[in-house]
């Protein structure tokens, strides 16, 4: 008989640690004696679904995960459920909803390790954009009749709301890293993922810088590897799809998009799209929008003061 300390993420960094929301960190309430298949659950919250077809996508390492894992509970490979407690959950998408809040607490609890995994339930997702908007305004349009839908005025990351163990970045998740993530579970290890940039991976392959050479726009320099820079590669500036990297010079960066011609409300869409909930993201979009505020009030005040000019002189 094995326990979770031999089997789970033995010495991994919290989330908070390795690159997560500042809220994540080790779970450590207690160490549940599991078999030698310790059982898998894969959770789904807000979100496409993306990062649990990453985990379908495997297919031949798949067949080896069944064989060291029992696989309990993954509703989008099975209808077999075995109930818990589970020695690993993975848990896909954000909390949108006062529902969302009550499930997360129930499957921590009975959740030996807990990694989060992809965008969603990182940072919040693409859906975390209502953060920054009137979501009744969003239910008044979209539904015929919002007042049937019961929804959180935000999209936040799971380590908003209870501990996580590790999280595992990506829109999508990397499949190898999402391997790589249960192998050092099964191993008692730490997960080796990098936590460089996206630059990395560009010199590793090859590839010419995409700003320099072509002067369009790339969040490379402040996202966390793990896509195997695939954007640039074809050369398209990087999305920062998996968030940003542990040292991110959001400052440095938001000067070089602006010099590249970059507007100011685009820059704060590029830092709100995937990850936005990620405290460095998240922290530079909204200092472009103050500064963009800032700016409006100064016009507005100045075409103020230009008007009552004009009205204390009267017509000519």
């Amino acid at each position: 008989m094995t326990t979770t300390a031999e089997h789970g993420l033995a010495g991994q960094p919290g989330a908070a640690e390795q690159h997560a929301h500042p809220h994540a960190h080790d779970h450590d309430a207690g160490t549940p004696v599991v078999s030698a298949r310790p059982k898998l659950a894969v959770w789904k919250f807000a979100s496409c679904d993306g990062c649990q077809l990453s985990l379908l996508n495997c297919e031949d390492e798949l067949l080896s995960i069944a064989e060291a894992v029992h696989i309990a509970y993954f509703p989008e490979a099975t209808r077999a459920v075995v109930e818990g407690p589970y020695e690993l959950s993975l848990v896909e998408g954000s909390i949108t909803t006062p529902d969302d809040v009550r499930r997360i607490h129930e499957i921590r609890a009975q959740s030996g390790v807990l990694v989060t995994i992809g965008a969603c339930a990182t940072a919040g997702g693409i859906q975390a954009l209502r953060n920054w908007a009137d979501v009744d305004e969003y239910r008044s349009v979209v539904y015929a009749h919002p007042e049937y839908l019961r929804t959180l005025d935000t999209s936040t990351p799971i380590a908003s709301h209870v501990d996580v163990d590790y999280e595992l970045r990506g829109c999508p998740v990397d499949k190898k890293q999402l391997i790589e993530v249960l192998a050092a579970f099964l191993g008692g290890r730490k997960p080796r993922i990098p936590t460089y940039s996206v630059c990395v991976e560009c010199k590793l392959k090859g590839n010419v810088c995409v700003p320099v050479a072509t002067g369009r726009p790339c969040l490379g320099p402040v996202t966390q590897a793990g896509c195997g820079a695939l954007c640039p590669s074809y050369g398209r500036g990087c999305y920062g799809c998996f968030g940003p990297q542990d040292s991110a010079n959001t400052a440095s960066l938001t000067k070089q998009l602006v010099e590249l011609g970059m507007a100011d409300d685009d820059v704060i869409r590029v830092y709100r799209t995937f990850n936005a909930g990620a405290p460095a993201f998240a922290a530079a979009s909204d200092e472009v929008a103050e500064r963009v505020a800032a700016r409006s009030e100064a016009a507005a005040a100045a075409a103020a003061r230009a008007d009552g000019v004009v009205q204390e002189r009267g017509p000519e």
